[in-house]
């Protein structure tokens, strides 16, 4: 790496620096408002912790798509995911995926080209869940996203039945997401009955 780029790369480094004030709808066990970056730290925590039960993964890959997941929002912001799952069901998700994308594109402007590409190339990755490592990086974001949701101080009304659904398609597999997937569903129902919902929808169960 060149001196020459490093004022570039000290720019968008900076820029990066808004995920630590850009909100999640999750909060924290002391009720503030979760960041994005907080949220990305502690999926690199468990992609860590989990890796001796993740065989034939690349780490740094899994590690490296945690990280940098997220990385658009600090232009446009967090989409909360029940707004996704509408979007979804109104045939509008790809919206929301391009917007991202064009966030990231003007994030990784002050960067040399070739780190550039890299950081692209993950984000595709990661969106299309094109490899074993992005599919475990989606699985590790909706786990996280649930247990912050069981942990934190939210405020009344939280929705909390909406994850006994989310994400189930990339946590059904391998043995350890499904395991977590298992325990985090039982921390949300619950909340939910702490809450007063006494029963759930058979397809929430």
């Amino acid at each position: 790496m060149s001196d020459p780029d490093l004022p570039g790369i000290l720019e968008f480094i900076r820029s990066a620096e808004r995920l630590k004030t850009t909100l999640r709808s999750a909060h924290t066990s002391t009720g503030e408002p979760e960041s994005v970056a907080e949220h990305s730290w502690r999926l690199s925590l468990m992609a860590l912790l989990f890796r001796d039960a993740l065989p034939g993964i690349d780490l740094g890959r899994l590690l490296s798509l945690c990280v940098i997941h997220d990385l658009g929002e600090a232009l446009g912001g967090d989409v909360p995911a029940p707004e996704q799952a509408r979007l979804r069901a109104e045939g509008n998700e790809t919206g929301k995926a391009n917007a991202e994308r064009r966030d990231l594109v003007a994030l990784l402007q002050p960067l040399p080209d070739a780190r550039r590409s890299e950081i692209l190339d993950l984000w595709d990755e990661y969106e299309a869940a094109s490899s074993p490592e992005a599919r475990l990086a989606k699985a590790l974001d909706k786990l996280e996203t649930i247990l912050q949701h069981t942990q934190g101080r939210n405020p009344p009304g939280f929705d909390h039945t909406f994850n006994l659904t989310y994400g189930r398609q990339y946590t059904e597999d391998p043995d350890v997401i499904a395991a977590l997937r298992t325990l985090l569903d039982g921390e949300t129902a619950r909340r939910v009955a702490e809450n007063g919902i006494s029963s759930l929808p058979d397809d929430r169960i």
